[in-house]
């Protein structure tokens, strides 16, 4: 077994980094950023001792609705001109057998950091057909939005809120190993 450090890097070409949210309190928008990056470094090959760093660029949220992706980007939401990025940091993934792992780290949204725990389902280590080494990983998790500042909403003259406060996480990683 590989004692030596590995660098890995996300391919954002093979990833994506989802939310939905509750909208009027029946159903979800969708969406996600589009520009990210981020390291995991690992020993050899072994995912459970990984340090882990991401950033995501506000800038580059999508709803797929341009309107919407101006509010979110304004000072309602992520105020995209002050926190530019929102910046993930985690250490060792806790293994619950079967590929399962639980991860937790601090997130950091509009300033506010906060730790986190996250689903984990690894998927496994592969080489591409140009000798390209890549990890998967499908990562799911909740988050409050009011505990990072993401206050903004709306009563309903029927009772309730537009927006609901609680944000699931819905990401699709695909890592390359660094240059060996």
């Amino acid at each position: 077994m590989s004692t030596q450090e590995t660098k890995w890097a996300i391919d954002p070409t093979h990833s994506k980094i989802g939310f939905k949210v509750k909208h009027l309190m029946i159903s979800n928008v969708l969406g996600s950023f589009r520009e990210f990056e981020g390291e995991v470094t690992t020993v050899g090959n072994d995912f459970s001792k990984s340090v882990i760093s991401l950033s995501l660029n506000t800038a580059s949220v999508d709803t797929e609705i341009a309107d919407r992706n101006a509010h979110l980007k304004s000072g309602d939401f992520f105020d995209v001109e002050n926190f530019p990025k929102i910046t993930f940091n985690g250490a060792g993934l806790k293994d619950l057998g079967d590929d399962l792992y639980e991860l937790t780290g601090d997130l950091t949204i509009k300033g506010i950091t906060n730790p986190i725990t996250l689903s984990v389902e690894f998927g496994g280590v592969n080489s591409d057909p140009w000798g390209n080494v890549k990890a998967g990983f499908s990562v799911t998790g909740k988050l409050k939005r009011k505990d990072w500042g993401l206050t903004w909403n709306a009563a309903l003259e029927t009772g309730g809120v537009l927006v609901g406060d609680e944000v699931k996480i819905d990401c699709d990683v695909q890592l390359v190993k660094k240059g060996e």
